[in-house]
Protein backbone atom coordinates (compact mmCIF):
# COMPACT_ATOMS: atom_id res chain seq x y z
CA UNK A 1 0.00 0.00 0.00
CA UNK A 2 1.35 3.62 -1.16
CA UNK A 3 -0.21 5.96 2.00
CA UNK A 4 -1.77 5.69 5.14
CA UNK A 5 -5.32 6.76 2.42
CA UNK A 6 -5.13 3.52 0.75
CA UNK A 7 -5.29 1.85 4.73
CA UNK A 8 -9.32 3.16 4.33
CA UNK A 9 -9.69 3.13 0.58
CA UNK A 10 -12.35 -0.04 -0.18
CA UNK A 11 -10.91 -0.60 -3.64
CA UNK A 12 -7.47 -0.52 -2.63
CA UNK A 13 -8.41 -2.58 -0.14
CA UNK A 14 -9.60 -5.43 -2.25
CA UNK A 15 -7.03 -5.47 -4.73
CA UNK A 16 -4.83 -6.46 -1.78
CA UNK A 17 -7.47 -9.01 -0.57
CA UNK A 18 -7.18 -10.27 -3.86
CA UNK A 19 -3.81 -10.08 -4.26
CA UNK A 20 -3.42 -13.33 -1.35
CA UNK A 21 -3.50 -10.44 1.20
CA UNK A 22 -0.44 -8.86 0.11
CA UNK A 23 1.88 -11.97 1.10
CA UNK A 24 5.16 -11.48 -0.87
CA UNK A 25 7.61 -12.93 1.98
CA UNK A 26 7.65 -16.43 3.56
CA UNK A 27 6.53 -15.98 6.94
CA UNK A 28 8.25 -19.39 7.97
CA UNK A 29 12.31 -19.01 6.26
CA UNK A 30 12.48 -14.84 4.78
CA UNK A 31 12.75 -15.49 1.35
CA UNK A 32 10.26 -14.76 -1.76
CA UNK A 33 6.72 -16.34 -2.62
CA UNK A 34 5.67 -16.89 -6.33
CA UNK A 35 2.27 -17.94 -7.09
CA UNK A 36 1.54 -21.10 -8.44
CA UNK A 37 -1.29 -23.03 -9.04
CA UNK A 38 -1.94 -25.92 -6.36
CA UNK A 39 -5.36 -27.49 -6.01
CA UNK A 40 -6.45 -25.31 -8.97
CA UNK A 41 -6.23 -22.49 -7.13
CA UNK A 42 -3.66 -19.72 -7.36
CA UNK A 43 -1.73 -19.94 -4.23
CA UNK A 44 1.33 -17.82 -2.86
CA UNK A 45 3.95 -20.41 -2.13
CA UNK A 46 7.56 -20.64 -0.96
CA UNK A 47 9.74 -22.10 -3.92
CA UNK A 48 12.57 -23.01 -1.27
CA UNK A 49 11.70 -27.41 -1.06
CA UNK A 50 13.46 -27.58 2.58
CA UNK A 51 10.57 -24.91 3.70
CA UNK A 52 7.24 -25.81 1.78
CA UNK A 53 5.15 -22.81 3.18
CA UNK A 54 1.80 -22.16 1.05
CA UNK A 55 -0.34 -19.76 1.69
CA UNK A 56 -4.06 -20.74 2.50
CA UNK A 57 -5.76 -17.70 2.04
CA UNK A 58 -8.91 -18.09 4.27
CA UNK A 59 -11.81 -16.68 5.44
CA UNK A 60 -11.42 -15.11 9.01
CA UNK A 61 -14.27 -16.40 11.54
CA UNK A 62 -16.75 -13.64 13.04
CA UNK A 63 -19.67 -13.87 15.13
CA UNK A 64 -22.89 -12.42 16.48
CA UNK A 65 -26.02 -12.05 18.20
CA UNK A 66 -29.35 -10.91 16.61
CA UNK A 67 -31.39 -9.45 19.78
CA UNK A 68 -35.27 -8.62 19.17
CA UNK A 69 -37.23 -6.18 21.47
CA UNK A 70 -40.92 -6.11 20.90
CA UNK A 71 -40.15 -7.14 16.95
CA UNK A 72 -37.64 -4.36 16.19
CA UNK A 73 -33.87 -5.60 15.83
CA UNK A 74 -30.78 -4.21 17.42
CA UNK A 75 -28.68 -2.44 15.05
CA UNK A 76 -25.70 -0.41 15.19
CA UNK A 77 -24.06 2.00 12.99
CA UNK A 78 -20.50 1.80 12.12
CA UNK A 79 -17.89 4.26 13.39
CA UNK A 80 -14.96 2.58 11.19
CA UNK A 81 -14.25 1.50 7.96
CA UNK A 82 -15.31 -0.33 5.83
CA UNK A 83 -19.10 1.43 5.00
CA UNK A 84 -18.47 4.23 8.35
CA UNK A 85 -22.18 5.19 8.75
CA UNK A 86 -23.69 1.93 7.82
CA UNK A 87 -25.84 0.09 9.83
CA UNK A 88 -25.01 -3.80 10.87
CA UNK A 89 -25.80 -6.62 13.14
CA UNK A 90 -23.53 -6.09 16.36
CA UNK A 91 -20.67 -8.79 15.48
CA UNK A 92 -16.88 -8.67 14.67
CA UNK A 93 -13.96 -10.82 14.02
CA UNK A 94 -13.48 -13.43 16.32
CA UNK A 95 -9.52 -13.17 19.27
CA UNK A 96 -7.08 -16.23 18.77
CA UNK A 97 -8.48 -18.24 22.04
CA UNK A 98 -12.56 -17.76 21.99
CA UNK A 99 -15.50 -19.54 21.52
CA UNK A 100 -18.30 -18.26 19.23
CA UNK A 101 -20.34 -17.66 21.91
CA UNK A 102 -17.64 -15.67 23.53
CA UNK A 103 -17.03 -13.13 20.45
CA UNK A 104 -20.98 -12.80 20.07
CA UNK A 105 -21.65 -11.72 23.71
CA UNK A 106 -18.24 -9.78 23.71
CA UNK A 107 -18.68 -7.90 20.33
CA UNK A 108 -22.58 -7.27 21.16
CA UNK A 109 -21.27 -5.68 24.92
CA UNK A 110 -18.12 -3.93 23.46
CA UNK A 111 -20.71 -2.15 20.60
CA UNK A 112 -24.26 -1.56 22.42
CA UNK A 113 -23.07 -1.43 26.62
CA UNK A 114 -25.44 -4.21 26.80
CA UNK A 115 -24.84 -7.73 28.33
CA UNK A 116 -26.94 -10.44 26.33
CA UNK A 117 -27.77 -13.95 26.88
CA UNK A 118 -27.61 -16.13 24.36
CA UNK A 119 -30.76 -18.35 23.84
CA UNK A 120 -30.10 -20.24 20.42
CA UNK A 121 -27.47 -20.56 17.02
CA UNK A 122 -29.20 -18.34 14.21
CA UNK A 123 -27.36 -19.57 11.06
CA UNK A 124 -23.98 -19.40 9.34
CA UNK A 125 -23.46 -16.95 6.60
CA UNK A 126 -19.97 -16.52 4.00
CA UNK A 127 -19.02 -13.17 3.64
CA UNK A 128 -17.22 -12.00 0.82
CA UNK A 129 -18.32 -8.49 0.29
CA UNK A 130 -15.69 -6.84 3.42
CA UNK A 131 -12.88 -5.11 1.29
CA UNK A 132 -10.49 -6.18 4.06
CA UNK A 133 -10.76 -10.05 4.11
CA UNK A 134 -13.82 -12.85 3.70
CA UNK A 135 -15.39 -14.41 6.58
CA UNK A 136 -17.25 -17.02 7.98
CA UNK A 137 -20.04 -15.28 10.26
CA UNK A 138 -22.14 -17.03 13.08
CA UNK A 139 -25.11 -15.76 14.46
CA UNK A 140 -26.85 -16.54 17.35
CA UNK A 141 -29.96 -15.32 18.87
CA UNK A 142 -29.98 -13.46 22.26
CA UNK A 143 -32.15 -11.87 24.78
CA UNK A 144 -30.53 -8.15 26.74
CA UNK A 145 -30.08 -9.39 30.31
CA UNK A 146 -27.81 -6.28 31.41
CA UNK A 147 -26.51 -3.11 30.58
CA UNK A 148 -27.01 0.25 29.56
CA UNK A 149 -27.50 1.26 25.69
CA UNK A 150 -25.01 3.37 24.44
CA UNK A 151 -22.73 2.97 21.28
CA UNK A 152 -19.25 2.53 21.64
CA UNK A 153 -16.07 0.60 20.50
CA UNK A 154 -17.03 0.31 16.82
CA UNK A 155 -20.12 2.23 17.04
CA UNK A 156 -21.24 5.82 16.38
CA UNK A 157 -25.00 5.27 17.53
CA UNK A 158 -26.95 2.17 18.63
CA UNK A 159 -30.87 1.58 17.53
CA UNK A 160 -33.79 -0.36 17.29
CA UNK A 161 -35.24 -0.74 14.33
CA UNK A 162 -39.00 -2.26 13.27
CA UNK A 163 -38.71 -4.70 10.36
CA UNK A 164 -40.71 -3.41 8.21
CA UNK A 165 -38.03 0.16 8.29
CA UNK A 166 -34.89 -1.10 8.43
CA UNK A 167 -32.31 1.52 7.11
CA UNK A 168 -31.23 1.21 3.32
CA UNK A 169 -27.86 1.10 4.11
CA UNK A 170 -26.67 -2.00 5.74
CA UNK A 171 -23.10 -2.91 5.61
CA UNK A 172 -22.77 -6.76 4.58
CA UNK A 173 -24.86 -8.82 2.83
CA UNK A 174 -24.52 -11.33 5.33
CA UNK A 175 -26.28 -9.10 7.33
CA UNK A 176 -28.99 -8.06 5.02
CA UNK A 177 -29.30 -11.90 4.62
CA UNK A 178 -29.74 -12.82 7.99
CA UNK A 179 -32.63 -9.74 8.63
CA UNK A 180 -34.50 -10.92 5.44
CA UNK A 181 -34.49 -15.08 7.11
CA UNK A 182 -35.42 -13.41 10.66
CA UNK A 183 -38.47 -11.86 8.92
CA UNK A 184 -39.33 -15.08 6.94
CA UNK A 185 -38.68 -17.92 9.65
CA UNK A 186 -40.42 -15.69 12.77
CA UNK A 187 -42.04 -12.50 11.67
CA UNK A 188 -44.19 -14.25 8.08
Amino acid sequence: MSNKNDLFDDRKLTELKNMHCGYRYCPRCGGPLVERQIEHTSRMVCPDEECGYIFYQNPIPAAGVIVVREEQVLLVKRAHPPRIGWWCIPAGFMEWSEHPKETAVRELAEETGLKVRLTSMFDVYHGNDDPRTNAVLILYLGDVVGGEMQAADDAMEVRYFPFDELPDKIAFISHRQALQEYIHRFLN
